[in-house]
């Protein structure tokens, strides 16, 4: 109750098919699909334009380089494994004769 059922829809979309007729609604329809393609096209022109600036400004500006310590000469990294330390034993537990 209160609802729309098929039936209410068929006779809504008959009724606005007929207000409207058949070429003046697909002419309609034509210009939202336009419409929207020309939306589609400025985003994604827009987006053209930023990744353009982006190119640009990092053309633009020298190579970052890490700072170094002139100091010392750099040393490879060790990343061999170091053998675990052994494990202390477990507490006494409170059930356990001393």
């Amino acid at each position: 109750m209160g609802g729309l059922s098929i039936w209410h829809l068929l006779i809504l979309a008959l009724f606005i098919l007929l207000l409207f007729g058949g070429n003046r609604f697909s002419s309609m329809m034509g210009d939202v699909a336009k419409g929207l393609k020309s939306f589609k096209q400025g985003m994604a022109d827009d987006e053209e334009e930023k990744r353009q600036r982006y190119d640009e400004q990092r053309r633009a500006e020298p190579p970052r380089q890490l700072p170094r310590d002139e100091a010392r000469p750099q040393e490879p990294i060790d990343v061999t494994p170091r053998p675990a330390e052994p494990a202390a034993p477990p507490p006494p537990r409170d059930d356990e004769r001393r």
